[in-house]
């Protein structure tokens, strides 16, 4: 059993043992209209419904030839994967290696578990962002003694180089940048019905990996030991499972962890925000309106970024207590009816769906640019927009312009998808504590002995958010004041942690949990709660 860890307290004493159980201008060119396509869905609307084909993405590897229909073999002469074109695998291998030295964490696991392989016997299979940052962390797992299979859970966000240094390297990868609906259903099906190989963990970011799973391959449960979910809209999906009584497996809720809450969600935002704007349209932001919509870590990040940068920013939000630190940080709260006909830039980031209707896009200025910072592509009803009347014009990569029969158009950024792993990128340290968390988390269930954890979602103990936190501070060359045998008495702590109890508030709201919840209390004691995402229904 794996049951503890040799952690550093980062300021080079000696090793604490930690046990893991306790993101007005006409245009010239005249625009070319595209037929309607059907609205249904399969399964999932979360991230997979798109109106534009993969050949709509170019980049230096592209041809007309979906990845489907090619036959590639890596070096080794294994053809388990399906990837852009596996000859990019040299330029995304240095692209992994340069992520490596902004992930110190997930490297320190590497060197502390070449002896023990806590994962030995895992099989994950995996539904995430595919960057360079997610393949040191499966290339960690890896070296941790597991087995991966993986697929994308964005349509958009794949970068093709890193998909095929992943399956070069012998990862069964099934991924591309410009996926169809089509094609992402498949991959996820091609990382799941395997003969021979049935995985005993998954890996999530969003929910469609589990729901896919759930309707498919239900008897796989049997022997998955749990799932480890890092989304908004995945947690939301989890708790509905469990408030259903469907939820047949234990889950940890890796998002509401405060390594992902105050570092990831707050920091990340804060810098990509303006990277994919920035790329995207190469505006200037001094100035500009901007309405942010929902106002939690994401929302605060993206808010702070752009009230920096001179952007007159507002605010909506449902929460009286998020919208009280809104008014007191300095933004104007409003009704988003209030300020649609006049800001120049649309941003959502609540989770939720139909935060931006048909209503509120007939309204905006001409040239408002339109975009969404949660993970879902329910925030804006772009479904709406696929009417003849309506035409849809592409002007670069992920950027289109809307335009309404009197000429007005409106900007909308990656179909209404997430905007910084779809069109820039994200800090990668910031990842790396996402990252390290997620792997704590898969080492932590994997290891757990039977009956440690029941059929329910479960928090994170606060003890390993510290410990991941511990092993990022030293590349800020940072020192940790310890405290004395008599402080600590004082205070009646443990002089090694943990240093706040598990009701303590470190971020602004937890929209899924009770007040005094405890570390590993059942999402069924709680009361799940129905947040209205599309497309998944407990089964």
């Amino acid at each position: 059993h794996f049951g503890t860890w040799s952690g550093c307290t980062g300021n080079g004493n000696l090793p604490v043992w930690i046990q893991f159980a306790d993101q007005k201008q006409e245009f010239n060119k005249r625009p070319t209209k595209i037929g309607r396509r059907s609205l249904s869905r399969s399964i999932s609307q979360s991230s997979t419904d798109s109106y534009s084909s993969a050949a709509s993405y170019t980049d230096s590897s592209d041809d007309e030839t979906s990845p489907r229909d090619k036959q590639q073999k890596n070096s080794k002469g294994s053809s388990d994967f399906c990837v852009k074109n596996i000859k990019q695998a040299e330029f995304g291998r240095r692209e992994i290696e340069i992520a490596e030295q902004e992930m110190p964490a997930l490297m320190a696991l590497r060197k502390r578990a070449q002896g023990e392989k806590p994962l030995a016997g895992a099989k994950i299979v995996g539904c995430t962002h595919i960057t360079a940052q997610t393949a040191v962390l499966m290339e960690t797992l890896g070296a941790l003694g597991a087995q991966c299979r993986w697929a994308a859970c964005n349509i958009y966000s794949t970068l093709n180089e890193v998909a095929a240094a992943l399956a070069e390297s012998g990862f069964p990868v099934f991924a591309w940048k410009g996926e169809s609906e089509d094609d992402f259903w498949w991959c996820i099906d091609r990382c799941v019905n395997v003969e021979g190989w049935q995985p005993n963990m998954i890996l999530d970011d969003g929910g469609d990996l589990t729901h896919w799973i759930y309707k498919k391959y239900p008897n796989m449960f049997k022997k998955i030991k749990g799932i480890v979910e890092e989304s908004v809209t995945g947690v939301h999906r989890l708790y509905q499972l469990s408030k259903a009584g469907k939820l047949c497996v234990p889950a940890m809720n890796v998002n509401d962890s405060v390594t992902k809450q105050k570092f990831d969600n707050l920091y990340c935002c804060r810098e990509s925000i303006l990277d994919g704007l920035k790329r995207t349209t190469d505006m200037m932001f001094g100035g500009k309106q901007v309405v942010v919509c929902g106002y939690g870590e994401v929302g605060k990040g993206c808010c702070a970024a752009l009230k920096a940068m001179g952007s007159i920013v507002y605010v909506t939000e449902i929460d009286p207590i998020c919208a009280l630190q809104a008014c007191m940080d300095g933004f104007r709260l409003v009704k988003l009816n209030e300020v649609i006909r006049q800001v120049d830039i649309v941003i959502t980031c609540t989770g939720n769906k139909n935060v931006v209707t048909r209503e509120h896009l007939d309204r905006m200025k001409n040239s408002c640019i339109v975009c969404n910072m949660g993970h879902s592509n329910t925030e804006i009803d772009v479904a709406s927009l696929r009417t003849p009347e309506l035409t849809w014009e592409r002007v670069r990569s992920q950027v289109d312009h809307v335009i309404w029969p009197d000429g007005k158009r409106i900007v909308l950024l990656a179909e209404g998808r997430l905007l910084n792993l779809s069109c820039s990128t994200v800090p990668t340290f910031v990842l790396s504590i996402t990252a390290t968390t997620q792997a704590l988390a898969l080492i932590e269930l994997y290891n757990a002995p039977e009956g440690r954890y029941k059929q329910d979602v479960y928090l994170l103990p606060k003890k390993m958010d510290e410990y991941v936190a511990s092993l990022h501070l030293p590349t800020f060359d940072a020192h940790l004041t310890e405290l004395t045998d008599e402080q600590a008495k004082y205070l009646g702590l443990n002089k090694n942690g943990p240093f706040k109890p598990n009701y303590y508030r470190c971020r602004s709201r937890r929209p899924q949990r009770a007040r005094g919840d405890r570390v590993g209390t059942a999402a069924s004691e709680r009361g799940g709660g129905d947040n209205g995402i599309k497309g998944f229904h407990p089964v």
